[in-house]
């Protein structure tokens, strides 16, 4: 009898990418290494950016929306006297200048980087342009303008100087914000040019380092030896849940889960009510049975609405059912 394709896998694992791959040839290496039968990422590190790189194997892909939508922190050391074609030390040289800016120079001009901004992307991005990669494009010799964006950056922290050429900082942003486009901005805000020499995610979401797995740590030339063994991985995963844990929870009853996975909206009840008084403007509410996390709700018209279901299995055991 033929061995199907790929084992139903389901949980985070949070790889500290090291410097050189692409996120998706992770991806794929940890997806064949697990012989997992679905993967993906929640965020893009570039190749020569490090860190927290979330990868989702099965039921948590479906959570991969929330991580690209949460809280990230990055620390990066800005090179001040050269800028690049890339906004980081890949690119070729586009202009140069003597001016090193101050301590205090830079922390004046950080307040006004901070908020909800305008940030045009760097040229050597995956945006699309005319149903192209602004990367390809830039190859080719031909770099699109690319209008700015809306970005919100929580916070800029200078962290130290290492030396007048180099300053590093530490940086929280929410989601589409490009470390590039910020080190550029930066530069420039000072009277100079600048680009990024070393870039690292430090958090994502709910996952930062402390819950990050090196790639050599992860013996996958061991992994065919247990592949056929339940729940053998080469690194325990972490729950489907886990990304959606900033997301306030709302305790349901076992009738109004059961409901809510059929796809039908149950009336908000009085148990229901102290919950959503406390957090009104709260647009996505995590539904819990118990300890379990079972999907994500709204509230529309005084009735809980299922937006994306989870945990059919407490139910209907290990088969899915369809939801909406």
């Amino acid at each position: 009898m033929a061995r199907k394709r790929g084992q139903d896998i389901h949980g985070w694992l949070i790889l500290d990418k090291p410097l050189g791959p692409t996120s998706t040839s992770m991806v794929n290496r940890l997806r064949w290494g697990f012989d997992a039968r679905k993967a993906g990422h929640g965020g893009t590190l570039d190749p020569l950016a490090s860190g927290v790189l979330p990868i989702a194997f099965g039921r948590a892909t479906s959570t991969i929306p929330y991580i690209m939508d949460a809280t990230k922190r990055y620390r990066f050391t800005l090179c001040f006297g050269e800028s690049r074609t890339t906004d980081d030390r890949e690119g070729e040289a586009l202009a140069r200048s003597e001016i090193r800016p101050s301590d205090e120079n830079i922390c004046r001009v950080l307040p006004s980087l901070c908020g909800n901004v305008m940030q045009i992307p760097p040229v050597f991005s995956a945006l699309r342009v005319g149903g192209q990669r602004a990367y390809d494009l830039a190859r080719a010799g031909r770099p699109p303008e690319l209008p700015p964006r809306p970005a919100r950056i929580d916070s800029i922290t200078l962290v130290e100087r290492p030396d007048r050429d180099h300053a590093v900082f530490d940086v929280q942003s929410g989601k589409g914000v490009y470390m590039r486009s910020l080190a550029r901005d930066i530069a420039l805000a000072c009277g100079t040019v600048g680009h990024i020499s070393e870039l690292r995610r430090t958090k994502c979401g709910p996952f930062d380092l402390s819950h990050a797995y090196r790639i050599e740590q992860i013996v996958l030339d061991k992994i065919e030896e247990t592949r056929d063994k339940a729940h053998a991985l080469p690194v325990p995963l972490l729950d489907v849940a886990t990304a959606l844990v900033d997301i306030p929870a709302l305790a349901v009853t076992e009738a109004e889960g059961k409901a809510l996975i059929y796809g039908q909206t149950v009336s908000v009840s009085p148990h229901m009510e102290a919950s959503l008084s406390r957090l009104e403007d709260s647009l996505l509410w995590r539904a819990m049975l118990g300890e379990h996390v079972i999907g994500l709700c709204r509230v529309e018209q005084g009735r809980l609405k299922a937006v994306r279901m989870l945990e059919n299995h407490l139910f209907f055991g290990e088969k899915d059912v369809d939801h909406p």
